[in-house]
């Protein structure tokens, strides 16, 4: 299930992707080319999470026949859990850098790369729970787990080194996700004393930046916060992008108006294919249509809790709750976002929206998923 759910909403995501490219090449254009490359995307990342986990398995397996085995896959991660965090950073820095970051709709979140643009955040949300893995469960600082200190190192100090660097792009829904992730693991791993004063601590802070943010901030940095307050305000500008969503969720009613059949998502929603093609999959599938992709989520998530609770290490278990809610967490906030939930934040729609990084890293996470599972098997069979 942990490998079928996600093909499902791959079909999914075709099947819409395919929808709208269909309906865009009647003005021209050709019909086929963003459904192959979606299709080349999902089998590139497909492909490199089954040749993890077979890298991971044949990895075990070949130190199991030895009189004196190595390393295991696992505490290799561990050993390179810093490296990735790392590097993952670097990159998340690079986007800031003038000439270096790609600006895209006012925010510095990508790179270019040859042949395809790339965005460091999903990298920085797969190297996360492995990095924050090895901290939360490195026996030099459980001794001490209770205390205001081991809440500051590593999860205080990793929140603010990846935070300050995604609201300078800016990029509030990553941060978000960031930030529960961490919070999240910590809990599960050193309790929820400090991370409790840390989430009513965000709370506050969000009511007086939705209230004051106008007199302290530039105009053109308020446009979401107002289209979020009021998008009839500005129908026609800052308003238009949630306005069309919740009208394709309101046209799709209970069963959808059919497979190619969406008004909303041909004229007038922009970013159909990425950001929101949760609402376009509202309008010709309905919330029928909806309701089944958060079923979909839901057993996936179901299952993902299961590896977690069976995980054999520390380590690894820490690293599957990770895993999972940086699955889930994407999920909530683009669904919040195009519901008029939350700001709209940009955040891709995991296995559903079309682009290549935020499939590539989904997929990996996937793969990682399933090295835990075979270990926890291996271990109960011994």
């Amino acid at each position: 299930m942990e490998v079928i759910i996600p093909l499902i909403l791959n079909g999914c995501s075709m099947i819409m992707i395919s929808s709208l490219s269909l309906r865009k090449s009647m003005a021209g254009g050709n019909p086929y080319s963003q459904p192959l490359k979606h299709f080349q995307f999902i089998g590139i990342s497909f492909m490199l999470a089954m040749m993890l986990m077979t890298y991971c398995i044949s990895h075990d397996e070949h130190n199991a026949k030895l009189k004196k085995p190595g390393k295991t896959f696992f505490e290799k991660l561990r050993d390179n859990s810093g490296k990735i965090f790392a590097i993952s950073w670097f990159l998340l820095v690079l986007t800031l850098i003038p000439g270096i970051g790609v600006k895209v709709g006012g925010a510095r979140r990508w790179l270019n790369l040859p042949g395809f643009r790339f965005q460091p955040l999903e990298f920085m949300l797969f190297a996360l729970p492995i990095f924050m893995a090895d901290r939360l469960t490195d026996e030099n600082t459980i001794i001490n787990r209770g205390d205001f200190h081991s809440f500051v190192r590593p999860t205080l100090t990793v929140i603010i080194m990846v935070g300050l660097i995604l609201m300078g792009q800016p990029n509030l829904g990553g941060t978000i996700i960031a930030s529960a992730i961490c919070l999240v693991m910590h809990i599960e791993r050193r309790g929820w004393k400090f991370p409790l004063m840390v989430f009513m601590l965000n709370a506050v802070m969000a009511i007086l930046f939705i209230n004051f943010a106008p007199y302290l901030i530039a105009e053109y940095r308020m446009r979401r916060v107002r289209a979020f307050l009021d998008p009839w305000e500005d129908p026609t500008n800052t308003g238009y992008q949630i306005i069309q969503g919740l009208v394709a969720f309101a046209n799709g009613s209970l069963t959808g108006v059919g497979i190619g059949k969406g008004l909303q998502e041909d004229v007038y929603l922009p970013e159909a294919a990425t950001d929101y093609i949760f609402p376009a999959i509202g309008e010709e599938f309905g919330l029928v249509g909806t309701m089944f992709l958060v079923l979909l989520y839901a057993i996936w998530t179901w299952r993902g809790f299961y590896i977690y609770k069976n995980a054999k290490t520390p380590f690894t278990k820490s690293l599957a709750l990770g895993l999972v809610c940086s699955v889930i967490f994407p999920m909530f906030v683009n669904a919040a976002g195009v519901m008029k939930l939350m700001p709209l934040t940009g955040i891709p729609m995991p296995f559903i929206s079309s682009g290549g990084s935020s499939m590539l890293f989904m997929w990996l996470k996937v793969g990682l998923l399933m090295c835990i599972k075979v270990e926890s098997r291996d271990f109960k069979d011994e």
